[in-house]
């Protein structure tokens, strides 16, 4: 099968998960994925949870390899200015420039999309920021937590009622829409230069992702201006939507909003009598009696384990899902069987499972090409390829411009 994007050439200057993120999903698909890495390296690497292993070996950087598996790394110091003049060559010879700098910042190294599209008129630069690239905020850093579940408003609609504390998130949640959404804006982009000859510019920011995210309550509320009130499970709008903790104190979730559900729920967990109870025989009536009916639904599934309501949901078709723990998703046979978690190995051979893009050809070739690169690991080779080499080379690494292998 062919790579979707093979021949495709992309430099990557960005740090964390969003932005490396949406070029994984381009390595993924063949493109050849230069990342372009402080001498330090990615303030990424090291800083998630590292996977346990056996005493006396090294950590695996699960999270690093997942978002830049499959690029290739030199490490340059873009506030030099030959440092910043090298990744402009490589921006010249390129597809795509993806780039997660504020715009002040880009212009200050002369990475902006004015300038590269100067030297490379049918180069497409991507931008991802918090805010985008115009308004107020325009220059305020962001990061997931701040711009797209605070600023966005996803994590006040997440909140119980009443509750002093917000819900604690995971990483990367918001990071990865907005990668999704970064990533289809450069293929629509690649698709404009292919059509018009014209380079492109796209802005993708945290703010943005968490509007669509948001959209189902925003879309309202753009209209009437009017907050969505938080609802615990006795304000819940249909009886068959939310979480109940079973006997085994695990929690299945249901949802099956429509009327024609609720007799055939009654009859799975034994309480025929409620089809007919004028507390519960229709919509509106189990809305009034909320409170009443979950805490007679609570009793019901209190009485048998999640794995005996599953198998009885299942006999009778109905719609529910359990409230896994990481460690059974990872283990999930519906996510093996389609090939959620493929095997990649790192530099020393070591082979783990990772994430899989969220979507697949049945043409094409994506998948994984590769580990992460170490720090510069590439620094040398990709230079080279640049016609930089021997006497330079070694004067930019002596005088700190670039590191890794070329250093």
């Amino acid at each position: 099968m062919a790579a979707p994007l093979e021949g495709v050439r992309v430099v990557e200057v960005a740090g964390w998960m969003a932005a490396p993120g949406a070029a994984a999903l381009m390595a993924d698909m063949g493109a050849d994925v230069v990342k372009v890495e402080p001498l330090r390296g990615d303030p990424m690497r090291g800083a998630t949870r590292q996977p346990r292993v056996p005493e006396g070996e090294s950590p695996i950087d699960a999270a690093f390899q997942m978002d830049n598996r499959g690029k290739r790394s030199i490490a340059v110091a873009i506030n030099e200015q030959r440092g910043a003049d090298l990744v402009r060559r490589l921006a010249a010879r390129s597809d795509v420039f993806l780039c997660n700098l504020l715009p002040s910042r880009q212009a200050r190294f002369g990475l902006d999309a004015t300038t590269l599209l100067g030297l490379n008129p049918r180069l497409v630069h991507a931008t991802l920021t918090g805010y985008g690239p115009s308004g107020p905020d325009a220059t305020r850093p962001g990061y997931d937590l701040t711009a797209f579940f605070g600023r966005g408003a996803v994590l006040d609609a997440m909140s119980e009622p009443d509750n002093p504390a917000p819900p604690r998130l995971r990483p990367a949640q918001g990071d990865h829409a907005a990668a999704l959404a970064l990533f289809g804006g450069v293929l629509a982009a690649l698709r404009l230069v292919e059509a018009t000859g014209e380079g492109q510019v796209v802005d993708v920011s945290l703010l943005a992702a968490a509007a669509w995210t948001m959209s189902s309550d925003l879309s309202a509320t753009l209209v009437d201006g009017v907050t969505p009130t938080p609802q615990g499970r006795i304000a819940r709008p249909h009886a068959l939507h939310g979480g109940f903790r079973c006997a085994d104190r695990r929690w299945i979730l249901l949802f099956m909003p429509e009327p024609h559900w609720w007799p055939r729920f009654c009859e799975a967990v034994g309480r025929p009598g409620w089809i007919e109870d004028e507390r519960f025989a229709t919509w509106a009536a189990r809305a009034v009696n909320m409170p009443e009916l979950t805490r007679l639904m609570d009793e019901a599934f209190a009485t048998r384990p999640l794995s005996e309501w599953c198998a009885l949901f299942d006999e009778r078709g109905l719609i529910w899902g359990p409230a896994s723990t990481v460690a059974e998703f990872a283990a999930d046979e519906q996510a093996a069987a389609d090939g959620l978690f493929p095997e990649i190995g790192d530099a020393s051979g070591r082979r783990f499972r990772t994430v899989r893009a969220p979507l697949r050809l049945q043409g094409g070739d994506v998948g994984p090409r590769g580990p992460a690169p170490g720090v510069g690991e590439h620094t040398t080779a990709v230079l080279t390829e640049l016609g930089v080499a021997g006497d330079d080379l070694a004067a930019l690494a002596r005088d700190g411009v670039i590191g890794g292998s070329g250093g």
